[in-house]
């Protein structure tokens, strides 16, 4: 098999919060920005890895989702426990002062795990979790 990701879904509960985060401090490039019923997807990615995007999405829109699930996933978006993001950066101290300085919420700064992993954490505006490893 030769299997690639292409994309993911990150929730947001406030397009315009994400959009500044995603575009303007991340400096990812838009690259489609939806609306539909009120609602609204933006999908996000760098611009030097055309074939990998993200879709920030309104939460819990899968009509499956009952109203218990639903309120789950908006409290546990609240908490910053509903989704992750891994990215990988050459110089990670250099792109966590730029976060920091940028306002981005620290979660952690860079660390060396014993596991063999150094990378720091952030939040973004919708509660996401930010994970970025230093590339070796």
């Amino acid at each position: 098999m030769d299997l690639s990701i292409s994309g993911t879904f990150l929730p947001h509960d406030d397009p315009e919060a994400s959009l500044a985060f995603y575009r303007d401090v991340l400096g990812f490039e838009v690259r489609k920005d939806v609306g539909y019923g009120g609602m609204r997807w933006i999908t996000v990615g760098p611009p030097d890895q055309p074939g990998m995007s993200i879709v920030l999405h309104p939460p819990a829109v899968d009509p499956g989702i009952t109203e218990d699930e639903r309120r789950t996933i908006l409290e546990m978006m609240a908490k910053g426990t509903y989704a992750t993001l891994l990215m990988s950066a050459e110089d990670l101290d250099g792109t966590f002062e730029g976060l920091e300085a940028a306002g981005a919420e620290v979660v952690q700064e860079p660390t060396e795990h014993p596991y063999g992993v150094r990378d720091c954490a952030f939040r973004d505006p919708a509660g996401n979790l930010i994970r970025i490893d230093q590339l070796r």
